[in-house]
């Protein structure tokens, strides 16, 4: 079994992947975390709980409080979490309790978010249940939720005891999400592992077939890059941000098209193509390697069609959480296997960026 080490000055946890981890969860926390605290609770979906509710039970002796989020990102916001904040008072949770985040990058931020601030603080467990969640939101502490100005604009750094991830559940999930949060590992392989893209491209049938030792190499290695960027940039002060290539554009897409157009990975996928047309127009990378990254993001795909004004797209940006004093921060690869953090994308370049972005998914349609 897989296991990579978050190591940062605040936290130090593993994160385990293999099958069949959910039907031993509790002697598991108990191994990291002591004695089950009187007060176990797991924030979860319905549709999740419906699909592995019964395995998640299996090895605990008293089962824990369920908390429900209903799916969409129209969720992720603070109303939702003083409801849930309430609903623990009202069990009996206390400082002592233990918070279980079973679900995807939705009950994950939330469910993190939730235990940061419930009794000014209580440990957590990620069990992440997507292929998205798996290799990105569950691991590195950042929470939070939605704001109807932006995107993840509330929230707080707050590590879990330890990520859970569980291969097995991505067999329910749909061919849409799944290639969704293919997304995310590509970006991993873009801004820090040419090895892990070219893996990708090698064996996209094998990915996309859900072969188990292709895509458990592909979860590791982008789990292992983003525990590593982590480790070395906790609070995301400098390098961390590199792993928002794509999330400029790609947040305000998702803000613009009221979280209903598209997964948050296709977004992403989107926002990429926008920042590919960027840095090979800034030469940060060559036209072939622009083309061969947005070839592989579109075997990846299908991405969704996209409709959009061009001018609520660079609105939305300004909203971003990564902006600071007004400056419209921009994360560019840097060849295959780097990337960096620029401040002076003039509205002109996003402009022609976010034109070039609608024009293929308008091609594409």
């Amino acid at each position: 079994m897989p296991t990579i080490r978050v190591n940062t000055p605040s936290a130090r946890y593993d994160v385990y992947t293999g099958r069949g981890l959910i039907s031993s969860l509790a002697p598991r926390i108990e191994r990291i975390a002591g004695k089950l605290p009187r007060r176990v609770f797991v924030l979860t979906s319905p549709e999740i709980w419906a699909l592995w509710g019964h395995a998640f039970l299996h090895s605990f002796a008293e089962p824990p409080t369920t908390l429900f989020l209903p799916a969409g990102e129209t969720r992720k916001t603070m109303p939702s979490v003083e409801k849930l904040l309430r609903q623990m008072v009202a069990a009996g949770g206390d400082r002592g309790s233990l918070l279980i985040a079973f679900g995807g990058g939705i009950v994950g931020d939330v469910g993190g978010f939730v235990a940061a601030i419930f009794m000014r603080g209580i440990r957590y467990v990620q069990v992440p249940t997507t292929f998205l969640a798996q290799v990105d939101s569950s691991v590195g502490g950042k929470t939070g939720v939605n704001l109807p100005e932006g995107k993840n604009l509330v929230g707080s750094f707050h590590h879990p005891l330890a990520v859970f991830a569980d291969t097995d559940v991505l067999g329910t999930l749909s061919d849409r999400e799944f290639r969704a949060g293919l997304m995310e590992s590509i970006k991993a392989g873009i801004i820090r592992d040419r090895s892990l893209l070219r893996f990708m491209e090698e064996h996209a049938d094998e990915v996309l077939a859900r072969e188990p030792e292709a895509v458990e190499k592909v979860i590791t290695a982008s789990i292992r890059m983003k525990a590593d960027v982590v480790n070395r940039d906790e609070r995301e002060s400098g390098l961390r941000m590199i792993l928002n290539l794509g999330h400029t554009v790609g947040h305000a897409i998702e803000q613009v098209t009221r979280y209903k157009a598209m997964l948050h990975g296709e977004a992403v996928g989107w926002g990429m193509i926008a920042a590919l047309y960027v840095a090979h127009r800034r030469g940060t990378i060559t036209g072939a390697q622009a083309a061969r990254i947005e070839r592989l993001i579109h075997a990846y795909g299908p991405l969704p069609a996209l409709t959009a004004r061009t001018s609520s797209l660079i609105a939305a940006t300004g909203g971003d959480k990564k902006n600071i004093g007004g400056v419209r921060r921009f994360v560019l690869p840097v060849g295959i296997g780097d990337a960096g953090i620029v401040e002076d994308v003039t509205k002109a370049e996003l402009v022609a960026a976010v034109a070039y972005m609608l024009s293929q998914a308008k091609a594409r349609s």
